[in-house]
């Protein structure tokens, strides 16, 4: 690397030029490639960037990997751009991670609820010196409140300051386009828009904007939107619409609301959104108060077919201690959520793992659960 190189003729590439295909969900739920342009990504970095104060001399840790938007948009672009470090992590483990915050001490982390879950439970967290954490973050899936307070309590233990916050983004625009300032925090709110970034709340199904306080679709409009979906016109149609106010906006397919000075709230996927008897169930509600069962280590709640109900509300659950799996703590935790929730948003029955998957990113897999459900149900029914 030290020796001579010959000059490397610039490329003729534009501004609006594609620069990357990342693939994602998409916002119809099949995986699709987003075309996502040069602009899209210097954008992009310079707003995260200039979010959590990234500059010259600051490191961040990019656990996330660089094939996702949230590693690729903002643990290594925006991070080159501010002029700072990109801490490369090598496989997604708690273990890791752990060692690097001890041994390389970034200023910047962001990731993943599971992640800071699974970093409260190492050991070697216990001892180690985190006053060089100046900014956490967590997106790409709900944070659970008590996953957040453990976080907090253990950074303060050991020197820091810094308060776990969560922004709100998608593929669609590289990666997060809104967040929770560092200076103000609200309950369940993913923060406010990026700068350059503009948000609202339409009424699902159509470009009707909501006022304060309404629940709708979450729409974004700013130089972070991707180009389209590749290779598909009619989905690229239905996500990038042209509104009234002659911006193209994309229609994220995520339902939220926005309060009244301007802060963003999310509910739920929309794909993901169970309807048990006509009801809209939202799973990551149901989570949070399974979250506040002593017994449970984690949980994810997703709809299962059912015959009279056309979905359910079937709840996984990874157990502090698995000797306790059994049909009373399945009753009891059942019974936790029916003083709290109403009936139809409430588990019918409660599965016991012994862990969670997880996707590649690190978000818990919740549509393999479901496969994996239905095929127990269904083997049991042919036997």
């Amino acid at each position: 690397m030290a020796g001579p190189h010959p000059p490397a003729p610039r490329g003729a590439t534009g501004t609006h030029d594609a620069a990357a295909i990342l693939f994602s969900g998409g916002t119809t739920g099949m995986p699709k490639g987003i075309l996502l342009s040069n602009r899209n990504f210097i954008a992009e970095g310079m707003q995260a960037a200039a979010w959590g104060g990234m500059a010259e001399g600051h490191s961040i840790l990019a656990v996330l990997p660089i094939f996702h938007g949230f590693g690729l948009g903002v643990c290594v672009n925006a991070a080159f751009m501010a002029g700072g470090k990109s801490i490369l992590v090598p496989m997604f483990s708690a273990e890791i991670v752990a060692k690097l915050l001890r041994t390389k001490r970034p200023n910047l982390l962001v990731g993943v609820p599971t992640l800071y879950d699974a970093l409260t439970r190492d050991p070697s967290l216990a001892r180690a010196d985190l006053s060089c954490l100046r900014a956490t973050f967590s997106g790409a899936d709900t944070l659970p409140r008590p996953v957040k307070e453990r976080f907090e309590k253990l950074v303060a233990e050991r020197g820091g300051r810094v308060k776990l916050l969560e922004g709100y983004g998608l593929t669609e625009a590289v990666t997060a386009i809104m967040a929770t300032p560092l200076s103000e925090y609200r309950e369940g709110s993913i923060g406010i828009p990026f700068p350059d970034m503009l948000a609202k709340i339409c009424r699902v199904g159509s470009e009707q904007e909501l006022p304060p306080g309404e629940e709708g679709e979450i729409c974004v409009a700013g130089p972070a939107v991707m180009l389209g979906y590749l290779d598909d016109p009619e989905a690229t149609r239905e996500a990038l619409r042209l509104h009234a106010d002659g911006r193209t906006w994309l229609h994220t397919g995520d339902l939220g609301r926005m309060d009244a000075d301007g802060f963003f709230y999310f509910t739920v996927r929309l794909k993901r959104m169970i309807k048990s008897s006509g009801f809209n169930v939202y799973p990551a509600q149901v989570e949070a108060v399974l979250y506040q069962h002593p017994l449970v280590a984690e949980a994810c709640v997703a709809g299962v077919p059912d015959p009279a109900q056309v979905e359910r509300v079937q709840a996984f659950v990874v157990l502090k201690d698995p000797a306790q799996a059994n049909a009373d703590t399945e009753r009891a935790m059942i019974e936790h959520c029916r003083a709290q929730l109403i009936k139809w948003s409430c588990p019918r029955t409660i599965e016991f793992c012994a862990e969670l998957p997880k996707t590649r990113v690190g978000k818990i897999d919740y549509r393999l659960l479901v496969q994996e459900h239905v095929a127990k149900l269904n083997g049991k029914e042919k036997n």
